[in-house]
Formats: C-alpha cells, structure tokens, sequence
C-alpha cells in the first residue's frame, strides 16, 4: 500500500496541446524541401520553372544597371530584343537582396542564396497572414492547423519552394491579403484590401478574377446592407482607384503610359480600376439618397454598364483576353502543351494522375466553405475564402494556373475544420457526424492524397502519355547547358523551354523562349525544329543562327507525317552539310552552324 500511494502521488506531465502543434509546424516546416534542393539552388541556381529563370535574368540585368523602365531582354531575338510585361515590382526586392549580398559572398552566391531564400521569406509572411486571420475569426487552435495545413498543401509548396522567384506566390499574397481585409471590413482595411489587389493588378492579371469577384462581392454587400457596408466599400474602392495608378507609373515608361497592354496593367484595366474609385465616391456622396435596395442596385447597374460598355468599346481587342494575335500554329504547339495551361481533362487523359494532389482539395475546400457560409456560423468569414475559391475552381477545371490563388486558401478552410474535428473527437458521443468530420478535415490535406495518386499511376501506368519531366528538366538544368557558354557567344536555336536557361547559364542570345510576346521566335523554333531539313534552314538563314541544340527526352512536335529534320538529326538518323557536331557533356545535342 505504501509504494501504490507512493507512485499515486507522482506528478504527471502532459504535453501541451498546442505546444504539440506547434512542434508539428515547425518540423513541417523543416522538412518542407529537400537539402539538397536548398543546395543546389544556392550553388547551382536551380529553379523549378522557365518563369523563374526568366525572372532572375531580369533581376541580372537591372542589378547590372539596366533601366528601372527598360525591361526588354536584348539577348532574346537579337537585336531588337522583346520586352517583358512582368513587374519591376517583383525585380526590386530581388535585385536588392542580390545587390547586399554581393559584396559579402561574391554575385554568382548572392544570386544563389537570394534564389533559395526569397520564397521562404514570403512563405513567412504567408503564414503569418494566415495565422492571425483565422486567429482573428476562429481560434488560436484553428489558426495553428492552418499554418500546419499550408505546409502540406502542394498547390502552395510549389509556390514557396527554394528558387521559386516568379511572380505567383506574390499574389498569392496579396489576394490573401485581400480576402482578410475584407473579412473584417472597415475603412482602414478597405483601403488596405484595396491598395492589395493594385498590387495584385500591378505584378500580373492572373489575379484579375479574384479582384473583380471581390469587388462585386462588396458591392452586392452594400447593396444588400446599405450604410454599414459603405465604409468596407468606400476604402476598397479609393484604395484601388489610387494605388493602381501609382503602382502603373511607378514601373512603366512615361511614354507608354497612353498604350494599351492586354497582358499588363495598362489603360484598359486602369479604366475599370478608375471606374471603382468613381462608384465609391458615387456610393459615399449619395448615401443618404440610397435608402433603399432599389435605389442601391439601380446605382450599381448603371455603372456597372458604364464601366464594361466604356471597356468593350474603347478597348474591343482586350475582349479576346491577353493572347490577342497569336496564331493557330502557336496555340496548338506550345501555348497547350504548357503545363499550366492544361485544363483537368486533359492532364487526368494524359495519364498526368498528379493532378489528384492538387485539385481534389481545392474542390473540397470550396463545397465546404460555400456550406458553412450557407448554415450561418461565422458567415462572413467562410463566404468571403468561398468567393476566392470558386473562381480557381473554375478556372482550373480549364487551365492548372487557375488553382494557383484558390490553393491559398484552402488552409483558411481546413484549419477551422480540422479545429472542429478534434472538439467532436473529444466529446463523449460518437457517430457518423464526428467521423465525417475527421474525414473532411483530413480530406483537406494534399500530403493525404498521395496514396490515391500513386495507386492511379500504378494502374493506368501505360496510360501515361504526358512528355518524362525528368528528361526535361535534366536539358534544361545546370550541369547541361553551362557548357555551352565555353562556345564562342552567339545565337542559338533550341527548344522553347530551354531559352530561359540559356540566358541564364550562357552569354548567348536565342531565338525562342515560352513567352506570348515572342511570336515571331516561337514561330522559329516550332517550324524550324519541328520542319523539314528545308524549314530548318530557312528559320538558320532567317535568324543568323549560330548554334542549334535539342534535347533528346523532348522532340519538338512533327509537322509532317515523318518525323521532323531535327529529331532525326539528334536520334542520329541523319546528318547534314551545314551542321557539325559539338561534342558537350550532358544529355543536349548541339551542332554549330557552317557558314
């Protein structure tokens, strides 16, 4: 009896439990990418996509003084070169940490670390907009697994992951940023919610969607509510109209200030930003006239007609959206063969089963979301994360890019969800609603949906008909093409994708790159590569090329029932006159150019 009173009266210890999440986080975070990945990224400027490397080559030239204004990459299609439409808004922080950290580790380092380290500086920032969001509306816990969930969503690792310098996770930002403002609506946030979606305006429109539904989402909430709606209006309102403008002169030339850009922040879309700014102001002078809903949705109507009909007429070739004059032959060869324009139908038929780790939460998030809005419980909250992924779900059903932003918010949904499922877990009742709820809750984490990715692939493994990605981003990696700047500098002819990385690794200027403003170089390199041995020299002479490369894992798409010249040539089943071989290491073909 002693000994059992003894060991009775021990004290015991219990692990806190959110102490306990926040472990988890912080080993989430710490196994989020590979070592390897940070390293190579450091010492070998690895990047995961074309966008990234085009952007670094950006970065390169204005650190090395080219102007803030010029953003024309002059190695691409040479001399003339093409200019960019992304944003000197992402350039500039960019560029900065790389200008600091040269004197201290030498350029080629400071790139290399500024690669590696940048997005996780913004998936800091991320998850620190995160956690006080739904801290704010939810509960500490809830905000805790959203952190949690955000390290296990693949369509936001993807955004944040070492050498990931695009523009995408910026957005990503931003419209978070958004969606929080206007989740506590106000006027100071307003403003806020609104001088972010100039932003999101600013560095790319693929945030267009998100800005317009939130936009409508506060006007149908003024319309609906009347003066306790206005001040959220108001502030999103002159927030957009003045910060866009700004941020437009801020990063274009004064002399285009007058040219439209359906690609870009321009006129046309300052046109609907300016046309928010005069609603507000409308909204806020003639509130107290507006007494009633009629009155409210007849003021929203009228300049809302004006708004589009003004944008229809002045600027009719922004109907068509951003790939005005692109012709067929670019379409079908490269603008749908780009991964993240393939629409769901077309992944799931080329045997591309990945795509269950990614678009199966975001579905799942918004039913959930627009569900919980419906029953009422904090329904502001969940109506506002349903408004933002109803778009991406949408969109991605048609392009991948489209779920970029939505997959932002799928942790704004399975944290509060999650934080449910463990309050049902420990109370004493069981049945159906307790399980469904841990099912949903898990449901909402990609990491989970590996297994029924892998089992498809394992399945349907000779379905597979999508290009090897390995072989592709072996070409187009480090240990690949920097050989080639030992050759002499000059202009080389390669496969799309592999442009980017020639400007990046090499002194050459090329010909092709994947980018919409370039027809005239895609055009090149499908024809040229795709063609007959005739087509090829035409596009050599046309072009003044020096050096033609291919890559082995990825043909360019025939154009005639045999396979194309240049495929034959790097199979080794034909040879020509004009061409030598270049004997490089690594898996690129590379012939110079007999003149």
């Amino acid at each position: 009896m002693p000994a059992q009173a003894d060991r009775s009266s021990l004290p015991t210890t219990r692990i806190d439990p959110r102490t306990f999440l926040w472990v988890l986080v912080v080993l989430s975070l710490a196994t989020m990418n590979a070592p390897q990945d940070v390293w190579d990224t450091i010492r070998h400027l690895r990047v995961p996509d074309t966008d990234d490397a085009m952007r670094l080559v950006e970065v390169r030239d204005l650190v090395a003084g080219q102007g803030w204004y010029d953003n024309t990459q002059y190695r691409f299609l040479a001399p003339d070169g093409v200019p960019s439409h992304w944003s000197r808004l992402v350039d500039a922080p960019i560029a900065g940490l790389v200008w600091a950290l040269t004197p201290l580790a030498g350029r080629g380092l400071a790139e290399g670390l500024t690669a590696a380290f940048w997005p996780g500086l913004l998936f800091g920032l991320f998850c620190t907009l995160l956690y006080r969001g739904v801290r704010e509306n939810f509960c500490g816990r809830a905000a805790i697994l959203a952190v949690l969930v955000a390290t296990q969503t693949f369509g936001i690792a993807i955004q944040f992951q070492p050498g990931r310098v695009d523009h995408h996770n910026v957005q990503i930002l931003a419209i978070l940023g958004l969606a929080l403002c206007m989740i506590r609506g106000g006027l100071r946030p307003g403003l806020v919610g609104g001088g972010l979606a100039a932003l999101s305006l600013a560095v790319g429109l693929e945030g267009l969607p998100s800005v317009a539904f939130g936009a409508l989402y506060l006007v149908g909430d003024w319309c609906r509510r009347g003066r306790p709606a206005l001040p959220g209006l108001a502030g999103f309102g002159i927030g957009l109209g003045l910060a866009a403008p700004l941020l437009f002169a801020a990063q274009t030339a004064p002399g285009l200030w007058t040219a439209p850009r359906c690609d870009a922040l321009s006129p046309p879309w300052l046109w609907l930003t300016a046309g928010g700014l005069g609603f507000a102001i409308a909204a806020s002078v003639l509130g107290r006239h507006l007494a009633t809903l009629k009155s409210r949705l007849v003021l929203a109507g009228a300049c809302g007609l004006v708004l589009l009909g003004g944008f229809a007429l002045a600027f009719p070739v922004c109907l068509d959206g951003p790939f005005a004059g692109m012709t067929p032959l670019v379409r079908d060869h490269w603008l749908l063969t780009v991964n993240e324009m393939a629409s769901v139908r077309h992944s799931i038929a080329q045997g591309r089963w990945e795509m269950l780790v990614f678009y199966p939460v975001v579905l799942l998030a918004t039913l959930t979301a627009t569900w919980m809005a419906w029953r009422g419980t904090q329904r502001r909250a969940w109506s506002v994360a349903a408004l933002f992924l109803w778009p991406g779900l949408f969109l991605g059903l048609f392009q991948f890019r489209g779920l970029y932003i939505a997959s932002g918010f799928v942790p704004l949904v399975a944290g509060p969800v999650l934080d449910r499922a463990l309050n049902l877990a420990a109370a004493p009742e069981t049945g159906l609603r307790r399980w469904g709820s841990v099912a949903l809750g898990g449901c909402l984490v990609s990491t989970l949906w590996l297994a029924p990715t892998a089992l498809a692939e394992w399945l349907s493994s000779s379905s597979r008909t999508a290009p090897d990605p390995a072989g592709v981003i072996a070409c187009q990696g480090d240990a690949a093409v920097r050989p080639l700047a030992a050759l002499p500098a000059g202009t080389v002819l390669a496969p799309i994708f592999l442009g980017p990385s020639i400007l990046l690794r090499t002194p050459h200027a090329i010909v092709a790159a994947p980018y919409h403003r370039a027809i005239p170089g895609l055009t090149a390199a499908i024809e040229g590569l795709g063609g007959t041995e005739a087509d090829l020299d035409r596009v050599v002479d046309r072009f003044k090329v020096d050096y033609l490369v291919a890559c082995p894992a990825r043909p360019a798409d025939d154009l005639q029932s045999e396979p194309a010249f240049a495929t034959r040539l790097a199979r080794g089943e034909a040879s020509s006159e004009r061409l030598e071989p270049v004997p490089l290491p690594g898996p690129l073909k590379v012939w110079r150019v007999v003149r």
